[in-house]
């Protein structure tokens, strides 16, 4: 294993082989993303992507969980208003394309907690390894938050718009053997083995052709074909920043109350 690339500790890059491994890591904060670590995934990610050398990218945590998703600690400074959320949803949106759009297949090697922005990191791999007992969800409707059209895109091509209702209106969190049987992961290990069997399967990956592989993952989205979505639609995402609703919960999430939402 070669010494860490990155000069941002959140956001580490080692390689292993023609494996590199991302590893989140601000365990203090569950490896929460905020903005700056949003923005240095996407860089990370495109770098790997232009890497002729790779042939799988594994993403990871460290201190038991995947990640807690958007540093809510943070929505005081970096969201809010409807400029901020505007920035910050060109951001996200950025980002979590950068995962869906790397040349090379993906794997999301998940542990403990994988909510919020987190899961949406992991349904944009291509594969995704959990253990049996993960928390596995998609929490914007606890913070009045409206999820973005291309980010619900993967859920409903793994799901289902079935499952993406479960996830997104009645915010069901699974476990590891609930994810898998809903089709959200790739394979369910023991907790001990999640690291392991990522790792297996990207070095399963490396043993096939890296040009077909390339081919199948762009072929894959191709045949999804452009979201029939607006630029106008899209934005209009961040109009609950202007809510009662969304501004109440976050300061409720911090005061650890619980949300009253008044539907305004």
């Amino acid at each position: 294993m070669t010494e860490p690339q990155s000069t941002e500790n959140h956001l580490i890059v080692t390689r292993e082989d023609m494996v590199a491994i991302v590893t989140f890591n601000r365990p203090e904060r569950r490896n929460a993303f905020n903005l700056a670590m949003w923005q240095h995934l996407k860089v990370i990610m495109e770098t790997l992507s232009a890497d002729e050398g790779l042939r799988c990218v594994v993403l990871r945590g460290t201190g038991g969980a995947f990640s807690a998703g958007a540093d809510i600690s943070a929505f005081a400074t970096e969201r809010g208003s409807r400029a901020a959320e505007d920035l910050f949803g060109d951001v996200l949106h950025d980002s979590m394309q950068s995962i869906r759009l790397c040349r090379h297949p993906v794997v999301a090697a998940i542990e403990g907690i994988c909510l919020g922005g987190g899961a949406g990191i992991a349904t944009m791999c291509d594969f995704r390894v959990g253990g049996e007992n993960i928390r596995f969800g998609i929490t914007a409707r606890n913070l009045g938050i409206w999820y973005p059209y291309a980010e619900i895109d993967p859920i409903i091509e793994m799901v289902g718009t079935g499952v993406a209702a479960e996830i997104l209106i009645e915010g069901r969190i699974f476990n590891g053997n609930e994810a898998y049987a809903k089709g959200l992961l790739s394979r369910v290990v023991a907790d001990a083995e999640v690291a392991a069997e990522a790792m297996a399967l990207a070095r399963r990956i490396c043993e096939g052709s890296p040009l077909s592989a390339r081919f199948h993952k762009a072929a894959i989205r191709k045949l999804r074909g452009p979201l029939p979505i607006t630029p106008a639609e899209e934005r209009a995402v961040n109009d609950f920043a202007a809510t009662e609703d969304f501004k109440n919960a976050a300061r409720a999430f911090l005061a650890k109350e619980k949300p009253r939402f008044v539907g305004r």
